[in-house]
């Protein structure tokens, strides 16, 4: 080889280890690496630099702010161990066993608020809540609740306790960091970390006739017992309840569900101080468009009105059936679940801006919200509770009536140990007849059933809609 070749080479064998060198350091050093991003918003234009320390102090100042705020939830309830139809004096319902359950809870107020999962505490004849801090058990009163939205709220008699900060769940990002907090499979203050995956999923796992349901869903591990704890972002803010996983094994593998704190927000205001969640509705009755239904009305997103069911007077006479609901209050409609969303954020008596399309033209029409009783007002929860039936009911309401196609209904809710758990009656059932005898008032119907005797047939409505026929013997 010539000399002025072997000179080349060398220099070039130098060169290349300088590089290899320098690449080395600049990727495998030990120092925390600066990741640098462009962000775009409106006509500003910014750059936010941020590494792996920092988001590793995110993490745990999410962590600190928030766990204190998140308690363990331990139920107890009374369960039938065998049911028959024939019962006698002895034994008249069967026997009745104890169990128990967990999940978790949000502090809400210094003053003791706790809002969790309504399935967490349902039929509970007792509840209790344990302090993150102190470890110190508290017995907790069932305020109210919301079966559409699964969200109950619970009173302890404690003050300066460390309530959450809410954050705006509307301004929550798909890809953005979240971490989980609760005590899955009894692992109390656990925190585990993911992104959000996705916003205004419907998964089809609330039962009640109106169910709200536009999770946000996200990869952060969410197992049995995390129910009713937090999601929070990084600045330990919540954005939304956990509330459901999808799994074949009843355990994480990827996804979870959380009820946006926005919506958690206004059902314990409501719950608070009228007992009951105030929903406004349009008065009609909507689904979502697919690709090929999309095409054939030559609209890219909105949903469908399929009737209008005649609740709502003023808005029967602007909406009809085969409109597509586009937007309300500019907020563009892209699924059903988006459009129970933004009607779950209204109240009876609110106006919205409803715009849709209609034979191929646009429309807009301002429409006021009405209660499920097709009025304007705000109404208080109305119910008549039975010691000795363990039970709460309440008259269905007209929407009820309207939607079921029935006369009238009474409706159990909030089940304890009593007559109604013995007979195997779920919550949310509608009894429409007792032994062919109708009720339009919850007194004679509690009277009635606390003291009947003999042949009990009873004729009524389970919460997914399908009519039912029950026959009992008591002496």
């Amino acid at each position: 080889m010539k000399t002025k070749q072997v000179i080349w080479l060398f220099l070039l064998l130098t060169l290349s280890s300088f590089l290899g060198a320098f690449a080395f350091k600049q990727w495998f050093s030990d120092e925390p690496q600066t990741i640098v991003k462009e962000v775009r918003s409106g006509s500003d234009h910014y750059r936010s630099v941020a590494n792996a320390s920092e988001l590793e102090d995110g993490f745990i100042k999410a962590s600190e702010n928030s766990t204190p705020s998140v308690v363990f939830i331990k139920t107890e309830a009374s369960y039938q161990r065998r049911s028959s139809f024939w019962f006698f004096d002895m034994d008249p319902f069967g026997s009745i066993g104890k169990v128990a359950s967990s999940g978790s809870g949000v502090i809400v107020s210094s003053d003791g608020y706790i809002v969790t999962n309504y399935h967490v505490v349902r039929n509970a004849d007792k509840i209790e809540a344990v302090l993150t801090d102190d470890r110190k058990t508290y017995q907790a009163k069932l305020i109210g609740f919301d079966q559409s939205s699964d969200i109950a709220l619970l009173k302890i008699e404690a003050s300066k306790l460390p309530a959450i900060e809410f954050a705006n769940s509307d301004e929550v990002r798909i890809g953005q960091w979240v971490l989980a907090v609760g005590n899955p499979f009894n692992l109390t203050s656990t925190v585990t970390a993911g992104i959000v995956s996705a916003k205004g999923r419907n998964i089809n796992i609330v039962n009640d006739q109106f169910p709200i349901e536009s999770f946000i869903q996200t990869d952060a591990a969410i197992n049995p017992g995390n129910s009713g704890g937090a999601l929070v972002d990084l600045q330990g803010r919540l954005v939304g309840v956990n509330t459901a996983i999808a799994s074949k094994t009843g355990s994480y593998v990827g996804y979870g569900f959380a009820i946006p704190g926005n919506i958690v927000a206004k059902t314990i205001n409501d719950l608070k101080e009228y007992g009951q969640v105030q929903r406004g509705f349009l008065g009609i009755d909507v689904e979502g468009i697919d690709g090929d239904m999309s095409e054939k009305l030559k609209v890219e997103n909105g949903v469908l009105i399929s009737r209008v069911n005649g609740t709502n007077e003023k808005a029967g006479e602007k909406l009809q059936a085969g409109d597509v609901i586009t937007s309300i209050d500019g907020v563009a409609i892209t699924s059903k679940s988006m459009y129970d969303e933004q009607l779950a954020y209204r109240r009876p008596g609110d106006v919205v801006k409803v715009e849709l399309t209609r034979d191929g033209s646009k429309k807009s029409y301002d429409i006021k919200l009405v209660n499920d009783e097709g009025t304007t007002e705000l109404i208080k929860r109305v119910s008549l509770g039975s010691e000795i039936l363990g039970a709460e009911f309440e008259m269905i309401s007209k929407l009820e009536k309207e939607s079921l196609k029935v006369e009238s209904g009474i409706k159990v809710t909030n089940i304890r140990e009593g007559k109604i758990r013995k007979m195997n009656i779920e919550e949310g059932f509608i009894f429409t007849s007792i032994n062919q005898k109708k009720f339009n008032d919850l007194k004679s119907f509690v009277e009635y059933l606390e003291n009947v005797k003999g042949q009990i047939r009873v004729e009524g409505i389970s919460p997914n809609g399908a009519h039912r026929f029950l026959s009992f013997y008591i002496y």
